[in-house]
């Protein structure tokens, strides 16, 4: 007799239907799985042998094959244990083979029989329900499973539970997610914007980039205010739509990232440490798990120290940044995840950081700041649509009263923006856009974006005297069109395009001779 057992494999946030089959026949004692299994579905023989031995069953005496198909598919995790288990029980005639069929099971044992949180239940919920099947998961995490609809879904603590279940003798409730989502949300740790002494300037370019979902780059000294006012930033943004929660959800099941079944309205807020490798950002490794951009999608990404990170790690963000997605080829498979990042980064303008504060600069100010904004490439800083110097914060200015703007009306607007954004692209669906006005394409710059004539002349003349790059010159409309949203605006005007252009500054080291500061101003 062979028993079957539905379970799934991971491609990116795909899933993959697995036939684990579960064969016993004579011969010697032996305990094999076939089908291309990693080390952690392996050692499986262990934990299963373990968790029936705490029910008082014994392995039969035969030879026991388990076969995951297709086989030619690479299977990896630990969330193959259960499957086999349930496949081992069927075959022994412990469970009914005919209900175990309709679901899909997935889950890692202890040696006590006890099931434990798997990483990946929240898309393997997604795939089972579009499949019309049920699923069986560890109760831990039941409420995540839930968040996808399923009319059928059995959380259990153990093993045991699971078979009292099929035999009659237990009855599984099924597991509920939470009523109240903003219940089970962390507080909000990040501040408020009125905490911001000075820098209005980037305060009102912190809001335009959270009204379009633009790229910004800060440059300014240590202590200007970088970090913090990149911390303001999630309290800005609005909360994530219902469909926009699911994409970041199975994402963050897939890395292990969610506690109890809660699943969050807010957008992510990533911020890896400069020392992170390449694979910590794009993703990747032995087993190609998202990375740092993929864990912030709809979200931010905020890279502090930015010139301090390895070259080929920042590097490697360039063509996320623009398709929205990170495709990992391996010589075995190729694994796609969702990437479609707000990203934020601050820097020194050289390496002691007090390049254009008189008396305070190293003696190396003017090579060393050529050396260190040299880090980083054309290509990368282009894909920034805002680039603005954040000043060193007078002693004064933090003798003031706080700001009369908080978070929460700063936000209003943003929201207001992001609606006239959402509303636009509805009524226009016949145009290629995206969500916000950083994503919108070619045809919808065209329009949605084009300047009124005297704003044409100003941009015109701005690209011929700065330069500017095809990328740069959509750009620079795209912020436009966010600052037109800010003023209620239909068209774009003059004025619009103008403050776009200021926040289009140049980012470089003094060149030697030039008394300039790290940043010039474009406009």
């Amino acid at each position: 007799m062979v028993a079957h057992i539905k379970t799934v494999a991971f491609q990116g946030i795909d899933a993959i239907d697995v036939d684990v089959q579960v064969q016993t026949s004579g011969g010697m004692p032996v305990f094999s799985i076939v089908g291309l299994p990693d080390k952690a579905i392996a050692e499986s023989r262990d934990r299963v042998r373990g968790a029936l031995h705490a029910m008082g069953l014994a392995l039969p005496q035969k030879r026991i094959t388990v076969n995951l198909s297709p086989a030619d598919l690479a299977k990896e995790g630990s969330h193959y244990d259960l499957p086999i288990a349930l496949g081992l029980l069927v075959a022994m005639g412990v469970l009914p083979a005919d209900e175990l069929a309709a679901y899909t099971a997935l889950g890692e044992l202890t040696l006590d029989g006890s099931l434990v949180a798997a990483t990946g239940v929240l898309p393997a919920a997604v795939h089972s329900n579009a499949q019309d099947r049920g699923l069986i998961c560890p109760a831990a995490q039941g409420g995540e499973a839930a968040w996808a609809g399923n009319r059928d879904i059995l959380a259990a603590d153990c093993l045991l539970s699971l078979v009292n279940h099929f035999n009659g003798t237990q009855v599984l409730s099924p597991p509920k997610r939470p009523v109240d989502l903003a219940a089970t949300e962390k507080p909000d740790l990040a501040g408020d914007l009125a905490d911001v002494r000075g820098q209005e300037t980037a305060k009102r370019a912190l809001e335009i980039a959270a009204a379009g979902g633009h790229n910004l780059l800060m440059v300014g000294p240590p202590g200007a205010g970088k970090s913090m006012l990149a911390q303001r930033l999630p309290g800005l943004l609005p909360p994530l739509e219902p469909t926009e929660m699911l994409e970041v959800s199975m994402v963050h099941s897939l890395a292990g990232l969610l506690a109890d079944g809660r699943i969050s309205s807010r957008r992510p807020f990533r911020t890896p440490h400069h020392s992170a490798s390449m694979a910590a950002l794009v993703g990747g490794g032995q087993r190609a798990r998202p990375g740092e951009i993929s864990l912030a999608h709809l979200g931010v990404l905020f890279l502090d120290e930015l010139p301090e990170f390895p070259r080929n790690a920042i590097e490697a963000l360039r063509q996320p940044l623009e398709t929205g997605v990170v495709d990992l080829a391996r010589a075995n498979a190729h694994v796609r995840y969702p990437a479609r990042v707000q990203l934020v980064a601050a820097m020194n303008p050289c390496r002691c950081g007090h390049l254009a504060e008189a008396g305070r600069a190293c003696s190396r100010a003017l090579g060393c700041a050529d050396t260190y904004v040299g880090r980083l490439s054309g290509p990368l800083l282009d894909r920034f649509d805002m680039r603005i110097e954040v000043p060193a914060v007078r002693i004064a200015d933090l003798s003031l009263p706080a700001a009369s703007e908080t978070t929460e009306i700063v936000a209003g607007r943003v929201a207001q923006a992001r609606r006239l954004q959402g509303q636009r692209f509805i009524e226009a669906s016949t145009i290629g856009s995206g969500r916000t006005n950083a994503q919108m394409s070619g045809d919808a710059l065209e329009a949605f974006a084009a300047p009124d004539a005297q704003g044409r002349q100003l941009l015109l003349a701005a690209c011929e005297r700065l330069g500017l790059s095809a990328r740069g010159y959509h750009r620079v409309l795209r912020v436009a069109r966010t600052i037109a949203d800010l003023d209620a605006s239909a068209e774009v005007r003059r004025p619009h395009l103008a403050e776009a252009l200021a926040y289009r500054q140049a980012v470089g080291g003094v060149r030697r001779g030039a008394p300039t500061p790290a940043l010039r101003r474009v406009s």
